[in-house]
């Protein structure tokens, strides 16, 4: 159970992030199409996944557009966006930002923050995904994570960047 702060105050995730070092677990999310994708799908390549409790909060949206802006031109890998929102609203944000080098998920009928220790357990966010970011290479071995310490922070994206380096 991650401690994370929401304005300060104490909430908590489901578990743990994965560890650095070890094999990324398989997931299904729902892409825009509603047809599942799961980790096969971005098969050798590196992946850097943008986790988030909901697209329509500033900072979440600063998130989105920041990794589309930093990450999106790189090599062989692949930036997804991941939270509970519907994935009409992920996809609906994305074309009205004009976001077209990231690929964002939902997690609306899924376990994925079960799985990767991210959903929240208490707080008024209760359900939601927390603030995440963890990097994986071509063979889904976990480079870095990052668990955002208080919710309204945006993460450190160049610490995540260097990791793909």
């Amino acid at each position: 159970m991650a401690n994370i702060t929401l304005g300060g105050n104490p909430i908590h995730s489901i578990g743990e992030l994965p560890e650095v070092g070890s094999e990324m677990k398989d997931f299904k999310l729902t892409g825009a199409d509603l047809n599942e994708k799961t980790l096969s799908d971005f098969a050798g390549k590196r992946k850097i996944l943008n986790i988030f409790p909901s697209i329509d909060t500033g900072v979440c949206a600063a998130s989105a557009r920041a990794f589309n802006v930093k990450a999106g031109d790189l090599e062989n890998t692949v930036v997804i966006n991941i939270s509970k929102d519907l994935p009409f609203a992920l996809s609906r944000f994305c074309a009205a930002e004009g976001l077209d080098h990231v690929e964002s998920l939902s997690d609306f009928r899924g376990n994925f923050g079960e799985d990767y220790g991210v959903e929240l357990v208490d707080s008024p966010m209760k359900g939601l995904l927390s603030r995440a970011v963890i990097i994986a290479d071509e063979n889904n071995n976990v480079l870095y994570t990052e668990q955002v310490p208080e919710i309204a922070q945006e993460p450190n994206y160049e610490a995540a960047l260097t990791a793909l380096k």
